[in-house]
């Protein structure tokens, strides 16, 4: 998350001690600890309901393509059926090099 180095912390932990003092640092650092967690846990919730809601998108979608092939299929099916009639009529009916 935070790119710091052993030494970087070191003076941060030397800094805060020299203002807070010996007495109020680990209060400090139990608050900051407790502030720190809430934070992580509110943003992995908002991250899971990002998450949720994308894949609920995802869902949405391929229901309204699979709707939509779908659609196509009975079109098709509907093409072949008047296919298969106007094929079926014309062999039926003579044709005009034949004898009646």
């Amino acid at each position: 998350m935070f790119d710091l180095s052993f030494a970087e912390l070191a003076l941060i932990a030397v800094v805060a001690l020299l203002v807070l003092g010996p007495e109020r640092l680990p209060g400090v650092a139990r608050t900051a600890g407790a502030l720190l967690r809430r934070l992580r846990n509110s943003w992995q919730g908002v991250r899971s309901e990002i998450e949720r809601e994308l894949a609920a998108e995802d869902i949405k979608r391929s229901i309204r393509e699979t709707a939509h092939s779908v659609d196509l299929r009975a079109d098709i099916e509907s093409a072949g059926e008047q296919i298969r009639k106007a094929a079926s009529e014309t062999t039926d009916k003579p044709s005009a090099d034949e004898p009646r």
